[in-house]
């Protein structure tokens, strides 16, 4: 009896590498974490401080909305609102109707976008990526029928991408170029010299920057993060011509569940993008849209937000920093650090095992690149949950590190 024909499906899809925490459950499914303490996680960097009350009362007070489909382009409400927190934030005039786009959380959209401006039947397309980063970026550039090309962060730099290590033959192929600033896993922020000289080769070569914005909120400088809009009205660039930031509520608010955020810049981009959507399927309920215009109106939750972390990482910091390498950063809720003897693997498969303390392997965030995997050495640690849990853990992975041996061979 013959067999049926294999079902057919997109190529492309087999170019896809496992998912950071994919890996690290198949590195982990044989270590047993010690019973007689309490399982703390530092490894998803998934907000834990309770939701703003406004967002959960705009979400019932709109329960009437459900019975009409909602435009893709938003209700003009929602869009007015996020204008508004752009003016407010950062000085901008952004046009609602037409450089503003509400989207399902900045993950969905950094995806989507590189779906809409990326053509494969160009010869070697290229999307730029900084290098550890956030792994929506290669695999929506792999989808879309690209390749991908890897600017390392620099340790002598606070961690910002070098982006030198692109050679110009790179740059006249890329097409997308995603820059994410403050940095995940880094923190690192880059400034308007950075943004400068990233607009210069997007006007010599053509490409598209998207500017991943999301942890935009959450510093602890007296300075807030740049925006890639905020640097481009700096320079002149009122059109934002090739550009455009994506931002989320998930950090800033406290609500990952909710799947909102915008992207905003280039009209042109953002038409395209919009057209894109509309055969996506991908319009924002009329709930969540209520529950955003309450969020983005509203700064003082913001602010209680950003104290919290900024307490919190003003104990935690200096406890680790007696036994690792690692410094208060820029901005985001991470902290990126070095451990002992370079093999961040081991470190935290044992720290597992004998602590039951959750941490990133920081090579797991990058791919090798330029010789090395600038991940490598290091773990990325979420301080996410409320204080008191992360001093325990800070407390348990510095009495781990005093004793800690590493192995003499690296364990990937």
């Amino acid at each position: 009896m013959s067999q049926p024909a294999q079902a057919p499906h997109n190529p492309l899809l087999d170019k896809l590498h496992p998912y950071p925490f994919e890996r690290l459950r198949a590195l982990t499914q044989n270590v047993k974490p010690n019973p007689a303490l309490k399982a703390i996680s530092l490894g998803i960097g998934e907000p834990k401080h309770p939701a703003p009350a406004l967002i959960g009362e705009a979400l019932m007070a709109s329960l009437g909305s459900l019975s009409a489909y909602p435009p893709t382009a938003g209700d003009p409400a929602l869009r007015s609102a996020i204008s508004g927190w752009l003016q407010r934030r950062y000085g901008l005039a952004v046009d609602a109707a037409t450089q503003i786009l509400p989207v399902n959380g900045s993950r969905e959209a950094l995806f989507a976008l590189a779906q809409t401006v990326i053509d494969p039947t160009r010869p070697g397309a290229t999307v730029v990526c900084p290098n550890p980063f956030y792994q929506i970026y290669e695999g929506a550039a792999l989808l879309a029928g690209a390749q991908t090309a890897f600017a390392n962060s620099d340790p002598k730099r606070n961690f910002a991408a070098d982006w030198s290590q692109i050679d110009a033959a790179t740059w006249a192929r890329t097409q997308l170029l995603y820059v994410c600033s403050p940095g995940n896993p880094t923190g690192a922020v880059m400034p308007l010299s950075e943004w400068e000289q990233l607009f210069e080769l997007s006007d010599r070569y053509g490409f598209v920057i998207a500017s991943d914005e999301c942890y935009s909120e959450i510093y602890f400088r007296d300075e807030p993060p740049l925006s890639g809009l905020e640097a481009a009205a700096k320079l002149g660039r009122s059109d934002f011509s090739n550009l455009i930031a994506f931002t989320s509520l998930s950090k800033r608010s406290n609500v990952p569940g909710l799947r909102s955020g915008f992207v905003a810049g280039d009209a042109a981009l953002i038409k395209k993008f919009l057209l894109y959507r509309t055969y996506h399927g991908s319009a924002m309920s009329p709930i969540v849209q209520a529950a955003s215009i309450a969020a983005w109106g509203d700064e003082q939750h913001v602010i209680n937000n950003r104290a919290q972390y900024r307490a919190k990482f003003a104990q935690v910091t200096p406890v680790l920093a007696e036994v690792l390498d690692v410094a208060l950063p820029d901005a985001s809720f991470y902290l990126w650090a070095a451990v002992p003897g370079g093999d961040d693997v081991d470190y935290a498969l044992q720290l597992l095992a004998q602590y039951n303390v959750a941490v990133l392997p920081g090579s797991l965030l990058a791919r090798p690149a330029h010789g090395v995997n600038p991940g490598a050495g290091r773990i990325r640690m979420a301080l996410v949950a409320e204080v008191d849990e992360c001093l325990e853990a800070a407390h348990r992975i510095a009495e781990f590190t005093r004793s800690y041996s590493p192995p003499s061979s690296p364990s990937l």
